[in-house]
């Protein structure tokens, strides 16, 4: 295990670290946009949070591919990131929280999709189902996650740490332990193809009640 509290760490330097390491780059924003276009083509979505957002490409990319008609909420936990998030999203209808996935600031049924991309991977097994079941109340809709892949759960040394990377089959998590979801699609995306991505596995649920 890590030897402090891991989401101390993606709040302090080694959050800051990963932050510069994900500068922004228009051609990042464009592969999400081509690799969101694949994965909700024909949904109907008005409002959108990212859990664990960082600086806000992904969240970006929605807002062209949606031509900037949907709402953006967006939760990061490092301050540094925060900063960059919120002015990189300044202007655009919605709103974002300086804070992390245990509690989230909205209310339930808040927006059409709730999503993570590369965030589960790094909550520690024993927040899992606290913390996803947070991702799964405030969304009315649509439930999306793009993570690493394990057919077994299997912890993963992230730069030389203990205790912050995670991998598992996330989307039998989600259905194992919220019976509300069905899965409706899932899929691949290859970083060959997307290099703003690691190869990831998504998986899109909509959501019963």
């Amino acid at each position: 295990m890590a030897d402090t509290d891991p989401l101390e760490f993606w709040k302090d330097s080694f959050g800051d670290a990963y932050t510069n390491r994900n500068e922004y780059a228009d051609w990042k924003v464009e592969d999400g946009v081509q690799v969101f276009r694949r994965i909700l083509a024909g949904l109907k979505i008005e409002s959108v949070l990212e859990v664990g957002s960082n600086i806000g490409i992904n969240l970006l990319a929605l807002d062209r591919l949606f031509h900037g008609q949907i709402g953006l909420y967006a939760v990061e936990p490092n301050r540094k990131a925060f900063n960059l998030l919120t002015a990189n999203l300044q202007g655009k209808p919605g709103r974002a929280w300086n804070c992390d996935a245990s509690n989230l600031p909205l209310a339930d049924a808040a927006v059409d999709l709730a999503f993570t991309c590369g965030v589960l991977i790094h909550i520690p097994p024993e927040r899992l189902v606290a913390n996803t079941a947070e991702i799964v109340r405030v969304s009315k809709k649509y439930v999306l996650c793009l993570e690493y892949f394990s057919h077994t759960p299997a912890e993963i040394p992230y730069r030389g740490r203990k205790g912050l990377l995670f991998k598992r089959d996330f989307g039998g998590f989600y259905l194992d332990q919220h019976p509300q979801l069905r899965s409706i699609n899932y899929g691949f995306i290859w970083q060959r193809e997307f290099k703003y991505y690691d190869n990831l596995n998504w998986w899109l649920f909509e959501k019963s009640y």
